[in-house]
C-alpha cells in the first residue's frame, strides 16, 4: 500500500544543476545574538556540478544586530556512503555570517528576525540531501525552526524546531532529517547510522547532572518532592520503584542528592523557580513563559496578597458572608504590597520575577471574571440539579459510575449503611432493583481510597474529611438528582466504620445539613480531580511516553512525527508542577485537605491505573455509561445521550481514531510490517518495563504485535493529552474558581444534635457553612492557581491544526489530515445542534452557560486574554 518516498526522483534532479533555497529560522530567545543587516552569499568549495542556495533566519533582541558568524552547516547525502564513516557523504561546509532584517516583532522582548543566505557546491554523485548538520559557532544559543531546499519540481523540507547551543558547550554538531518519514527498514542506506547515532545522543549516558544545553531524555523516580533540609516534616517518600509507593517515572535531571536525605534530590532555590532542567526543545517559548509568569503574578497580586496582608494584620481568617467571596473578584482590590512582604518575596523570587511583580503592582489592576457558576446567581451551586449536572458536565465528569449492587460494598467487605428506606421513596415510583436494571441509579464513590488515609488527614488542625458515597437517580428527562449521601469515618476497630446518611431536604435544619454534606462531597471530588483525574491520569502517566518517544523513535519515524505536536510543552509543565504544585509545602498541599500525604494518595491510586482503560469507550463501558452495540461506531452506544462529556467525547474519539487508522495503515501494510519495526518494539518495551515499570507485570498491556493494537495505543494517547485533558482542565475556573461550589477542604464536621456546633448551625446556617470552607488565604491561593491553569497561552495549538504547512513531506498524509479537520468541523456542528436542543438539559448550567469544553475549533490559534471557551488544546501545555 505504501510507496517508498520519492527521494530517488530528487536525487536524479540534483545530479544536474540545482538552485535551492534554504529557509531556516534561528531564534535566539535569550536575545543575545549580535549581527549585521546586510545580506551576503558564502560559497563552499568543491566540484561545481550542482549548487544549492539557501536562506537562514534568526531572531535577535530589539536594538541588537546579528552575529558576525552564527553557524556552520553541511549537507549529508541520502545515498552516497562515505566508506570511512559508514554515513552519507558530506558537502563542503557553508558558513553563516551577516544577515538582513526580515521582520520586526511586535513583542519588544522578541526582537527582530534576520535572514541569511548560503550556497553549497555538491559533487555529481551526491544524490539527494538526506540530513543537515549544524554547528553553532556563536557565543549564544539560537532556535532553528525549519529548512527548505528546492530544486526543479522537488522540495526537501526540514522541520527542526530546535535549540542549538554554542559548540564550546555542547562539543557536537546537531543533525536534522527531512520531513520524509521512514520506518527503520526503509531508511536510505546512507542515513541508517545517522539515525542510530541521533537516538544514542538523545538517550545520554544516565550519569551526571543535566546542563541546560543538553538535549537528553532519561528516567528517574519522583525523588524531588521533599525538602528535608527545611525540617523533617517536609520530607516526602520517593514515589516509584517500590511496592509501597508505585508511580510513573519522570524526566531525570541528575541533581545531586540532598545532604539531609540521600534518597531525595536537591531542589533549586526559590519558590517560583522556572530554571528546573528540561531538554531545551521541551521548554516554553520566551513569549509563553513571559505570559505564564505574568498571569501568575497578576493572579497572586489580585487574590493572594490582600489575604496575606489580612493574615499578617490578624484580621478574620474565614469568610463571614457570600458577599465577601464575591468581592474577591472585583477589579478595585487593594494591590499595594507592604514592605515586609516585598522583602520576603525578593528572597524567594528570581530577579526577573521580582521585577515583574513590582511592575504588576504599579499597573492598572487586572480584570478577573466572576466564575460562571456564580455570575448570574451566587447561590446557583446550592441547587441539587446543578450538583448532579456537574457530575456529567462539570470539571470532573469521569468518576461517576452506575450502581451495580445495593447496598454498595467497599473493597474491605464493609457494606454501606444506606438503606432502601433512605432512597426508595425518591425513585419516581421505581424500586431499587427496577432502577438498577434500567441503569438509572448512579454513585459518586470517594470512599474506598480515602478511608485508609482519614486518620492521618484528620489529625491536622482545621481539617475534617470524610469518605463519601453519593447516590443519584436518573430522572425521565435524564437529569440527575442526588438521593442520599453517606459520610464515613474510621472506627476504633479494624474495618469498623462510623457512618452517617443524609438525605435531600429543602427547608429547616435538615436542608442546612444536606448543604454541608454536599460541600464535603465536593471537597473529596476536588481532591480526586486535582491529584488523580488531572495530575496522575494525564500529566504523570503521559510523561514516560514522551521520554520513550524521544529515546526510541527516530525523528524520521512516522509515529514520532504523529505524536510530537501532542507532547508539546508537557515536560516543562510537569517540571514546574513538581517545583511548586505537588512538592512538599507546594500549593496543592496547602489547599487540599489531603495536605502532606497528597502525593502518597496519588501513588495509591496509581495501583488501579490501566492504560487500556484510558480509552474513552473502555472507560464508558467500565463505568456503566455505555454498552456494546456492533451497529454503532466503535461498537458502543451511550445508555443516555444527555451525558455531555460522553456524547461529545465519543465524537472526538471517533474522529481521532479514524485519522490514526488512516495514518498507521498508510505506513504499515500488515501486522508483519509492525512486528519487524524494531524501534516500535523498543519504544513499547521501554514504556512498559521502565517508564511504567512498577506495573510492568500486569496482564492488560498490549503485546504490540498488531496494527490494531498500535492504532488503539496512539488513539488513546492523543485522546488523553488533548480532549480528555481539556475536559478536566479548561473548566476549572468556571466551576472550581468559586469556593462554595467546589471547596478543596472542609474545616468542620457535620454537627450532631446536642453539640455546640449544632447550636451554631441553628443560629446561622450560612455562617456555619462559610466557616466550614477553607480560610481566606488558602481560598485565594486556590483561585489564583486555577485562574493561571485555566488560561490559554500563545503558541498553543488546537486539535485539528497543523504543526506547520510542511510538517510531513507526503501529500496523501496532508489530505488525510485535512479529512480529520473536516471531521472535527462536523463534530463542532453536532455539538452546536445539541447545545440548542432544549431536551438536553445537562448541557446548560444553572448560569445558562453551555457545555463547550470539548468544542473543537480548528481555525483559531493562540490565546485569548481571558478564560478559554472553545478549542481543544493539542497537548498538555499548561
Amino acid at each position: 500500500m505504501k510507496k517508498r518516498r520519492e527521494h530517488r526522483g530528487l536525487q536524479r534532479g540534483l545530479c544536474s544543476r540545482l538552485v535551492n533555497r534554504l529557509n531556516t529560522s534561528l531564534i535566539n530567545c535569550l536575545n543575545k545574538c549580535q549581527g549585521d543587516v546586510t545580506p551576503a552569499k558564502v560559497k563552499s568549495f568543491g566540484i561545481p556540478n550542482a549548487t544549492i542556495y539557501g536562506e537562514i533566519i534568526i531572531q535577535v533582541g530589539r536594538g541588537e544586530s546579528g552575529p558576525g558568524k552564527a553557524a556552520t552547516v553541511w549537507l549529508y547525502s541520502d545515498s552516497d556512503i562515505d566508506p570511512g564513516t559508514g554515513k552519507g557523504k558530506l558537502t563542503q561546509k557553508a558558513v553563516l555570517q551577516k544577515g538582513s532584517i526580515e521582520e520586526e516583532m511586535d513583542n519588544s522582548s522578541c526582537g527582530k528576525v534576520l535572514r541569511y543566505e548560503v550556497e553549497f557546491i555538491i559533487e555529481p554523485d551526491f544524490g539527494a540531501p538526506g540530513a543537515i548538520s549544524v554547528k553553532n559557532e556563536h557565543k549564544h544559543e539560537f532556535f532553528l525552526r525549519n529548512i527548505s531546499l528546492q530544486g526543479y519540481n522537488n522540495i526537501v523540507h526540514f522541520e527542526c524546531n530546535s535549540w542549538l547551543y554554542p559548540f564550546h558547550l555542547t562539543k557536537q554538531e546537531r543533525v536534522f532529517f527531512p520531513n520524509t518519514c521512514y520506518l527503520p527498514s526503509q531508511t536510505p542506506p546512507a542515513l541508517v547510522e545517522l539515525r542510530k547515532d541521533e537516538l544514542v545522543r538523545l538517550r545520554g549516558n544516565g550519569t551526571g547532572e543535566r546542563r541546560k544545553w543538553e538535549q537528553v531524555y532519561d528516567y528517574d523516580y519522583y525523588n524531588d518532592l521533599g525538602i528535608p533540609e527545611r525540617s523533617p516534616e517536609y520530607g516526602r517518600p520517593v514515589l516509584g520503584g517500590t511496592q509501597s509507593f508505585p508511580y510513573p517515572r519522570r524526566l531525570r535531571t541528575g541533581r545531586p542528592s540532598n545532604n539531609y536525605d540521600t534518597r531525595t534530590e536537591k531542589r533549586l532555590h526559590g519558590w517560583f523557580n522556572t530554571d528546573i532542567y528540561v531538554p531545551p526543545d521541551e521548554r516554553f517559548s520566551q513569549q509563553k513563559l513571559s505570559e505564564f509568569t505574568t498571569n501568575a503574578v497578576r493572579a497572586a497580586v489580585h487574590f493572594v496578597m490582600p489575604e496575606a496582608r489580612a493574615v499578617f494584620n490578624q484580621e478574620t481568617s474565614h469568610f463571614e458572608s457570600f458577599d465577601q467571596i464575591h468581592r474577591m473578584f472585583v477589579r478595585n482590590r487593594n494591590q499595594s504590597v507592604d514592605e515586609w512582604m516585598l522583602k520576603r518575596l525578593k528572597h524567594e523570587l528570581s530577579d526577573d520575577l521580582f521585577k515583574k511583580l513590582k511592575q504588576v503592582i504599579t499597573e492598572k489592576p487586572a480584570k478577573f471574571q466572576l466564575p460562571r457558576i456564580a455570575a448570574g446567581n451566587q447561590f446557583a451551586c446550592m441547587d441539587d440539579n446543578e450538583f448532579g449536572r456537574q457530575m456529567l458536565a462539570g470539571t470532573n465528569p469521569t468518576v461517576i459510575s452506575s450502581l451495580q449492587n445495593f447496598p454498595p460494598e467497599g473493597s474491605n467487605g464493609v457494606k454501606s449503611s444506606i438503606k432502601e428506606s433512605d432512597i426508595e421513596h425518591n425513585l419516581d415510583g421505581l424500586t431499587i432493583t427496577e432502577a438498577m436494571n434500567q441503569w438509572r441509579l448512579f454513585k459518586l464513590d470517594h470512599h474506598d481510597y480515602l478511608m485508609p488515609f482519614l486518620t492521618r488527614i484528620n489529625r491536622d488542625e482545621g481539617v475534617c474529611a470524610y469518605a463519601s458515597r453519593t447516590l443519584l437517580f436518573l430522572r425521565d428527562d435524564c437529569t440527575l438528582k442526588p438521593v442520599a449521601i453517606e459520610l464515613s469515618l474510621p472506627g476504633s476497630l479494624y474495618h469498623e466504620e462510623i457512618s452517617r446518611v443524609l438525605r435531600p431536604a429543602h427547608e429547616g435544619t435538615e436542608a442546612a445539613l444536606w448543604q454541608l454534606a454536599k460541600a464535603h462531597v465536593a471537597a473529596a471530588d476536588s481532591v480526586y480531580h486535582h491529584l488523580v483525574s488531572h495530575w496522575l491520569h494525564t500529566h504523570a502517566v503521559v510523561e514516560p511516553f514522551i521520554i520513550a518517544t524521544q529515546r526510541k523513535l527516530s525523528a524520521m519515524h512516522p509515529i514520532h512525527r504523529l505524536l510530537e505536536p501532542h507532547f508539546k510543552d508537557t515536560l516543562q509543565v510537569n517540571a514546574l508542577a513538581r517545583s511548586m504544585l505537588v512538592n512538599a509545602g507546594g500549593i496543592l498541599e496547602k489547599i487540599l485537605f489531603t495536605g502532606d500525604i497528597s502525593m502518597e494518595l496519588s501513588s495509591s491510586l496509581y495501583r488501579s491505573w490501566r492504560f487500556d482503560e484510558q480509552s474513552l469507550p473502555a472507560d464508558l463501558i467500565k463505568r456503566g455509561f455505555a454498552r456494546y452495540n456492533p451497529n454503532q461506531p466503535e461498537n458502543i452506544e451511550l445508555l443516555f445521550q444527555d451525558y455531555p462529556y460522553g456524547a461529545d467525547g465519543l465524537d472526538i474519539w471517533i474522529a481521532i481514531k479514524n485519522w490514526v487508522i488512516e495514518y498507521c495503515s498508510y505506513f504499515y501494510e500488515d501486522d508483519a510490517s509492525l512486528r519487524s519495526d524494531n524501534e516500535i518494539a523498543e519504544w513499547w518495551s521501554e514504556i512498559r518495563y521502565v517508564g511504567h515499570g512498577d506495573k510492568c507485570n500486569e496482564t492488560w498491556w498490549y503485546e504490540m504485535k498488531t496494527v490494531s493494537e498500535l492504532i488503539e495505543t496512539i488513539t488513546t494517547l492523543i485522546w488523553t493529552v488533548s480532549a480528555h485533558h481539556a475536559a478536566i482542565s479548561l473548566g476549572q475556573y468556571d466551576y472550581a474558581g468559586y469556593p462554595p461550589n467546589r471547596p478543596t477542604a472542609c474545616r468542620k464536621p457535620i454537627p450532631y444534635e446536642g453539640t455546640m456546633e449544632f447550636a451554631e448551625l441553628l443560629i446561622d446556617p450560612d455562617k456555619y457553612f462559610l466557616s466550614m470552607l477553607p480560610e481566606k488565604f488558602e481560598t485565594a491561593l486556590g483561585i489564583a492557581v486555577i485562574d493561571v491553569l485555566s488560561r490559554r497561552l500563545s503558541g498553543e495549538m488546537s486539535l485539528g491544526q497543523q504543526p506547520s504547512l510542511k510538517w510531513i513531506a507526503d501529500g496523501r498524509i496532508l489530505r488525510m489530515f485535512g479529512s480529520f479537520k473536516d471531521d472535527l468541523e462536523e463534530v463542532k456542528q453536532r455539538i452546536q445542534v445539541r447545545n440548542r436542543d432544549p431536551k438536553l438539559k445537562n448541557r446548560r448550567g444553572k448560569d445558562d452557560s453551555l457545555y463547550e469544553l470539548l468544542y473543537p475549533e480548528t481555525s483559531v490559534v493562540g490565546s485569548s486574554d481571558g478564560v478559554p471557551r472553545s478549542g481543544i488544546p493539542n497537548s498538555i501545555s499548561i
